[in-house]
């Protein structure tokens, strides 16, 4: 059910945010910039990722097992900054917690039928969600960044949503004006 909601209510709470967002120009330097952040560890996680291929334990994987979803929720703690409403917060936090965290469980199930005796190791060394400090080297593959998974996996797409979302709220701060 989890993943059946997630593009409709996304939709929906980009336009409760799209009506209520009141940036600032301090308020969108600095939610863009932790936004950002979030979009380069997608970015960063997606050039490491072969779905259903290969398990991803290089980059950002020997980190944490879920870098893509903590950038989404970088990006969207950067987008809540900018759009300046402390509501906004509850809102993402809800979201998260009723959307990802199920689709996380899903896919995790998924990837220890892949990968079953690989996964469970690699599940056991690293975490779901708080990183590792010191990166997990187990793995037999320490794969490098490919800009070709990067496009496979269409997380250019995060770059243009990131990019869209600033033009809109530096057109609604001017408007606000």
């Amino acid at each position: 059910m989890a993943a059946r909601i997630r593009v409709p209510s996304g939709f929906l709470l980009a336009a409760i945010y799209g009506i209520f967002a009141q940036p600032t120009p301090a308020r969108l330097l600095w939610g863009g910039g932790v936004a950002l952040a979030g979009l380069l560890l997608r970015a960063w996680s997606a050039g490491h990722l072969e779905k259903n291929r290969q398990l991803a334990t290089s980059g950002p994987y020997a980190y944490t097992r879920n870098p893509l979803y903590i950038g989404s929720a970088l990006a969207g703690i950067g987008f809540c900054i900018a759009g300046g409403r402390w509501w906004f917060f509850v809102l993402l936090g809800v979201f998260l917690t009723a959307v990802y965290w199920p689709v996380i469980r899903r896919e995790e199930a998924h990837l220890r039928q892949l990968f079953p005796g690989e996964f469970a190791a690699y599940a056991d060394s690293v975490p779901a969600i708080v990183p590792r400090l010191i990166p997990w080297r187990e793995t037999r593959v320490q794969a490098r960044f490919s800009w070709k998974q990067y496009r496979q996996n269409r997380e250019y797409e995060a770059l243009f949503a990131y990019a869209i979302i600033l033009l809109f709220l530096f057109g609604k701060m001017f408007a606000m004006n």
